[in-house]
């Protein structure tokens, strides 16, 4: 199986992730859209005994609790990745990946709630909350 790396922008963190994933979004919420400081976040998902953290685990800044949370960077604040599902699944932030997955995104998810100021122009289906 491939394995790819991601880091933080400081490159103070790193993981390594199967090319596994299991699902890609879009998603528009606010609090994606916050933690990225974008217009929604790129994620992919995967079980978690497929994605490790290698380097720096100790810097990093979680917001949530140990099933379920968002891991930051503690020196440069780049959201790496969030646990979910009770800790079963982590979504990876598709921007810290530093090699390609062969997933894309394939909807959007949160529209309900997207930013305003930004306008969807891709065709992948949109859906107001979770996917169906």
């Amino acid at each position: 199986m491939t394995r790819l790396t991601g880091k933080c922008f400081c490159g103070a963190v790193a993981y390594e992730v199967e090319d596994a994933f299991v699902y890609a979004a879009n998603c528009h919420c606010s609090d994606c859209r916050r933690t990225t400081g974008s217009a929604f976040k790129p994620f992919a998902g995967i079980e978690r005994q497929k994605f490790a953290v290698v380097k720096g685990e100790d810097g990093l800044l979680i917001f949530g609790d140990a099933e379920n949370h968002d891991a930051h960077c503690k020196t440069c604040g780049s959201l790496l990745y969030s646990r979910v599902r009770e800790a079963a699944w982590v979504h990876v932030a598709m921007g810290t990946l530093v090699d390609a997955p062969a997933i894309r995104p394939s909807h959007h998810i949160f529209v309900g709630s997207k930013a305003p100021w930004y306008e969807i122009a891709d065709d992948l289906p949109q859906y107001q909350g979770h996917k169906g």
